[in-house]
């Protein structure tokens, strides 16, 4: 009895194992599911809020329940008023508040806020139905192993009493007979096979114990691979990237270094809205594959699904150098797959360099500020931020929250210098310009990293008001210092281009000191233009009704016709730095240069050249009939 006691307590303590295993890998896969929830609800209800017009509230409200119907909504104004209320919760049984409780699975309600319409949004998604099916998984999950073990723990005892009153009862009988002829001999054979069947029994428990800890065992495993694992692309998913990294980066090899990279996919969204969710998951895994055969090709590579639409990559021991080739690769795939898809993009990638024991949050914090850097380029672009230049994003500490702190400070108190630089015309006959550069700086009167802080004003809806706040201390400062016979050059973000309150502001503003507006030239990316050709054009054509020009930057990086130049007819093209580098020794850049030259020439447009870091590249570039030259070798920028 104490053999079986023993038993039954080791079986016991397997099967309490298991189940706390199972239950684990419920909460975690529940988790996973509310964060995707969410995720997915604020970004349609960001766009539902950011396209809404005028004030009609009741249809954004019908159309906010068509697009994701939140189990509670509350639709408000900044001031406190509430617009609209509802709160359609029908589950939320007691035991399962109790339960996610005390998991730390949270379903309160999420806040979007947008200051142009004065708008506030609450919602917390419809979990009903999800958290119906979590319920019965949870009393499967919960039942099932406790039956199987207090089955074998009711039925055995009971069985081996029996089988032992039958041993005790062939005793008995012997010892009777035994008494009344102790002559006899005593008959053994009986109590042999008696207790030969009690062996049996036990034997027979102890094999079915031993196969249905194993079933328990592989059906517990095959539980947790599945909370561990992503259903559509079938990649690790983000709750074993934090583990992975934990274990082995965060506390590993000393020595161990690699690139790190985010893959997000932008046109998700777009994809959901206009085509349905099953090809949105045809896209998604269209780019899983893609990344994961590009990464292939290195060693020890991990990939992992993070949420919907981000994609982490692994390279151990890869250097930058190396990594530039892996995202060069990785966009070129992109844009064979954007062409056969018929999208404006497809991916953009944010790669940064990592050694062991870097926090993990400030790590996925410099990918994402990698990605916005590349947003700001072409189609499907990529930037890689060296570990050296990581620390300069931080400012202090590392997330949105604390971007958006900084650049409020910055707009708020005006905490921006300018600089110029300028472009040297190549002969008399030569119209050009100085660009005014700018310098953000903290509250300690340091300077923040300029692509990385307008990638995050971009990313969070702050760029309007820092490119607003440039041209207002631009103008101001060329009015006060008697500074109106000189032309001057200043960037726009395409956010501006094509933003129509933006353009309206613009126009006024120009019109207000029409003597300096003749004198400025606007730049804008040529992507930027091309992303909306029609607003590009009505954009453009209020520049010259206030006297301004305009320059296309960074041209040469996408692929133009020359119908963008009849429609929307610039002034000038500056030609993107990777053409002016090395030209002297590049005679495939010096051959596009010249016929770019020539028929831009022939439409009346000038030609500007960017970088330019030596005498023999402006030499060179003057000698195929450039307009003009800026670069470090031109003139360094100094304070305007």
């Amino acid at each position: 009895m104490k053999m079986l006691r023993t038993l039954l307590v080791a079986q016991l303590v397997c099967v309490l194992l298991l189940l706390a295993i199972v239950l684990t890998a419920l909460v975690m896969t529940e988790q996973q599911h509310v964060n995707e929830s969410y995720d997915r609800q604020k970004i349609a209800l960001t766009q539902l809020l950011k396209n809404f017009v005028g004030e009609d509230y009741k249809t954004l409200v019908q159309q906010i329940r068509a697009s994701s119907n939140p189990q509670m909504l509350q639709l408000s104004k900044l001031d406190g008023t509430v617009l609209h209320e509802h709160n359609n919760a029908t589950s939320g049984s007691a035991l399962l508040d109790n339960i996610f409780a005390v998991a730390g699975i949270e379903q309160k309600a999420a806040v979007i806020k947008n200051d142009e319409h004065q708008l506030q949004l609450q919602f917390i998604p419809d979990f009903d139905r999800s958290n119906a099916v979590f319920l019965q998984a949870f009393w499967l999950a919960l039942l099932a192993p406790l039956l199987l073990c207090l089955l074998p723990a009711v039925l055995t005892p009971l069985l081996l009493k029996a089988q032992l009153r039958k041993v005790s009862h062939s005793i008995s009988h012997a010892i009777e007979r035994f008494m009344r002829d102790p002559s006899a001999e005593l008959q053994t054979q009986d109590l042999t096979g008696e207790f030969e069947d009690v062996a049996l029994s036990l034997n027979r428990f102890a094999q079915f114990s031993q196969q249905q800890f194993n079933e328990m065992s592989q059906t517990a495993k095959q539980v947790t691979e599945d909370a561990f694992r992503d259903s559509i692309t079938g990649l690790p998913n983000r709750n074993r990237f934090v583990q992975f990294y934990e274990e082995h980066l965060r506390e590993g090899c000393p020595n161990d270094f690699g690139i790190f990279a985010i893959t997000r996919c932008t046109e998700l969204q777009n994809i959901n809205q206009s085509r349905g969710f099953q090809e949105g998951d045809k896209y998604i895994l269209s780019v899983s594959e893609l990344v994961q055969k590009v990464a292939a090709s290195y060693r020890d590579n991990k990939v992992y699904r993070l949420n919907s639409s981000d994609f982490a990559i692994l390279l151990p021991r890869v250097t930058v150098k190396d990594a530039e080739n892996f995202a060069m690769q990785l966009q070129s795939r992109l844009n064979e797959y954007q062409k056969l898809s018929e999208l404006d993009s497809v991916a953009y990638t944010g790669l940064v360099s990592y050694e062991t024991g870097k926090a993990l949050g400030e790590l996925l914090a410099v990918a994402d500020t990698s990605i916005s850097l590349a947003q700001t380029k072409q189609s499907n672009s990529w930037h890689i931020q060296k570990d050296s230049a990581a620390g300069e994003i931080g400012i202090g500490g590392y997330g949105n929250q604390n971007w958006r702190n900084v650049i409020d400070d910055v707009l708020d108190n005006s905490r921006i210098s300018l600089l110029l630089q300028t472009v040297q015309p190549s002969n008399r006959s030569s119209k050009t310009y100085s660009e005014i550069l700018v310098r953000f700086k903290t509250i300690e009167n340091q300077i923040l990293p300029t692509a990385s802080f307008l990638a995050m004003a971009e990313k969070l809806d702050k760029i309007i008001a820092v490119d607003r706040l440039i041209i207002e201390t631009a103008l101001t400062t060329i009015k006060n210092r008697n500074m109106q016979d000189q032309y001057f050059g200043l960037n726009l973000s395409p956010r501006c281009v094509h933003d129509d309150q933006f353009v309206i502001w613009l126009e006024r503003r120009l019109l207000k000191d029409a003597s300096i507006a003749s004198k400025l030239v606007f730049e804008v990316s040529e992507y930027g233009l091309q992303q909306n050709l029609k607003t590009s054009k009505r954009f453009i054509d209020m520049l010259h009704r206030c006297g301004c020009r305009l320059t296309v930057e960074k041209f040469g990086v996408g692929i133009t016709s020359f119908k963008f130049f009849r429609d929307l007819k610039p002034d000038f093209v500056k030609m993107d730095g990777s053409y002016t580098r090395h030209i002297d020794e590049d005679k495939n850049n010096q051959y596009f240069m010249r016929l770019m030259i020539d028929l831009a020439h022939r439409i009346g447009v000038g030609v500007l050249a960017e970088s330019v870091e030596s005498q023999e590249e402006k030499h060179m570039l003057e000698s195929l009939f450039i307009d003009g030259t800026q670069g470090y070798y031109i003139g360094k920028p100094a304070p305007l």
